[in-house]
C-alpha cells in the first residue's frame, strides 16, 4: 500500500510524497505554479525560455556537470513548461535521491543566466519554434487555442514568438524569476522509495535562499463566451489538417467528468464512434480523434483529423452526422459502461509508473489543493448517466458555436469552408 504525506513549510513550500515500499527508485519533481498563462504579449515565451536556461549552468555547475551529476548514477533529468505550470524533475535509484535533490535545488535557486548561454539557447528555441511551424499537427492546436481563448492569456503559445525569444536578456530572466517563482507557488513532489522526513530534511538543507512570495494573478476564462470562427491557413504540406471545437468546464468543475466520458465515446481510441465511422468503415483518415485539453477554469473540446484534400468534405460530413446522433439519441448503457471502464483503465494503468504517480499527485495539489484519491475519481466516473451525456452533447456539439480551422496546401481548393 502506498502512503501519502503533505507538509507546508513556513516559507510557503509544499512538500507532498507517496511512499511505495515495493519499488527501489524514485521520481522527484520541483513544480512551480507558473506558465505561459502568466505572461503577456511582450514577454510571451519567457517561462519556457527560463526552463531551458536552468539547465545551462549555476554558480557552481556548468551544463555538463548538471548532466554528469545525474547521469553518472544512472539517473534522468528533464523539465517541461505548460500553460499553467513548470516542472523540473528527476528519476533515479533510491540511494541517489539526495544528489538529484541537490542538483535540482541548485538549478532553481542559483541560475547563472550567462549572456553567452542566453544567446546560444535563443537559437535552439527558435529551431524548436520552427519545428512546430513545420508540424501542422502541433501548429493547428496552437492556432486553435489562440482563437478559442482570444482576449485571455491562455491564447498565448507556450514557446512564445521569435521576436521575444531573440530579445530576452539576463535582466528579463532574473526579473521574471523574482516576480513569479515565489516559494508559495512551489511544490516538491516525490513518489516511490522515498521517506517524507527525508524530504523535509533535504529541503531544509538545500533551500538556503528565499525566493519570497509571489501573488498568483490570473484572469479567469469566462465560460459561455463561445467564439464561432472559421479560418484557413496555407502551408506547403501534403495532407489537409482540420480541427473544430469549443470551450467547456475546466478541472475545478465537477461536470468536467461528463466531457471526459463524451470524449471517450466520440473519438478516444480505436473503438470510438469517429474512428469506426471515418477510418474503419470509410477508410478516409489515418488520424481522427476527439480531444479534451483542460486547464483550471476551462477546457477545449473538439475533433481533429488529417486526410487528403479529396476526402475532406466526406470526412466532415461523417463527423457532422456523428455529432448529430450524440445530440439526439442517448448512448446505450453498454456504450456508457465501456467508456467508463476505458477511462478508469487508462488512469489506473498510468499508475504503474512512479513518474506518472508523481505528476498526478502534484497536479491534483495544484488544481484542487489536495491529493484526490483514485477511489474518489472512480466514484465520480461511476455517477455519470446517459442523461448527463446527452445534455453535455447538446452543450458541446453545436457546430454553429465551433471554432473551425484548416491547414492546407496553397494549391488545394476546398469545396467546404473551414
Amino acid at each position: 500500500m502506498s502512503q501519502y504525506n503533505k507538509s507546508i513549510l513556513p516559507n510557503g513550500i509544499k512538500i507532498i510524497s507517496e511512499t511505495i515500499p515495493y519499488v527501489k527508485s524514485f521520481s522527484l519533481g520541483f513544480w512551480f505554479n507558473v506558465g505561459s498563462r502568466d505572461e503577456n504579449s511582450s514577454n510571451n515565451g519567457i517561462t519556457h525560455f527560463i526552463e531551458h536556461m536552468l539547465f545551462k549552468g549555476t554558480k557552481k555547475r556548468n551544463a555538463k556537470k548538471i548532466a554528469d551529476d545525474i547521469e553518472s548514477f544512472g539517473g534522468y533529468l528533464n523539465a517541461f513548461t505548460s500553460k499553467e505550470h513548470t516542472c523540473y524533475y528527476g528519476r533515479g535509484l533510491s540511494d541517489h535521491l539526495e544528489k538529484t535533490f541537490d542538483v535540482l535545488s541548485d538549478m532553481i535557486q542559483h541560475p547563472a543566466f550567462k549572456p553567452s548561454e542566453i544567446s546560444k539557447e535563443a537559437n535552439v528555441i527558435i529551431d524548436e519554434l520552427n519545428d512546430i511551424n513545420d508540424n501542422p499537427e502541433e501548429l493547428i492546436f496552437d492556432k486553435f487555442e489562440e482563437i478559442s481563448f482570444s482576449g485571455n492569456s491562455l491564447s498565448l503559445p507556450i514557446i512564445g514568438t521569435e521576436k521575444n525569444i531573440i530579445n530576452f536578456n539576463q535582466i528579463d530572466l532574473f526579473k521574471f524569476i523574482k516576480e513569479k517563482y515565489g516559494f508559495n507557488r512551489m511544490i516538491i513532489a516525490a513518489s516511490g522509495d522515498v521517506n517524507h522526513k527525508d524530504l523535509l530534511r533535504l529541503t531544509d538543507k538545500y533551500f538556503n535562499s528565499d525566493l519570497g512570495y509571489s501573488p498568483l494573478k490570473r484572469k479567469n476564462y469566462s465560460l459561455g463566451i463561445n467564439i464561432s470562427k472559421s479560418e484557413i491557413i496555407e502551408k506547403e504540406i501534403q495532407q489537409v489538417h482540420a480541427i473544430m471545437g469549443t470551450t467547456t468546464w475546466g478541472y475545478k468543475e465537477v461536470k468536467r467528468v461528463y466531457a471526459s466520458i463524451l470524449n471517450q465515446v466520440l473519438g478516444e481510441g480505436s473503438s470510438s464512434r469517429l474512428f469506426q465511422s471515418v477510418r474503419e468503415k470509410n477508410g478516409i483518415a489515418y488520424q481522427i480523434n476527439s480531444f479534451l485539453n483542460s486547464f483550471l477554469d476551462t477546457s477545449t473540446f473538439g475533433v481533429y483529423l488529417s486526410t487528403n484534400d479529396k476526402m475532406l468534405d466526406k470526412a466532415l460530413a461523417i463527423i457532422s452526422k456523428e455529432l448529430k446522433k450524440l445530440r439526439e439519441v442517448k448512448i446505450s448503457e453498454r456504450e456508457l459502461k465501456k467508456a467508463k471502464e476505458s477511462l478508469k483503465g487508462s488512469m489506473l494503468l498510468s499508475l504503474e509508473s512512479t513518474s506518472n504517480r508523481m505528476f498526478r499527485m502534484a497536479q491534483s495539489e495544484l488544481y484542487f489543493n489536495r491529493i484526490k484519491s483514485t477511489e474518489e475519481i472512480i466514484k465520480n466516473i461511476e455517477t455519470v448517466t446517459r442523461e448527463n451525456i446527452l445534455e453535455t452533447a447538446n452543450q458541446l456539439l453545436d457546430e454553429t458555436k465551433f471554432v473551425k480551422l484548416i491547414i492546407k496546401s496553397k494549391n488545394v481548393l476546398l469545396k467546404s469552408a473551414a
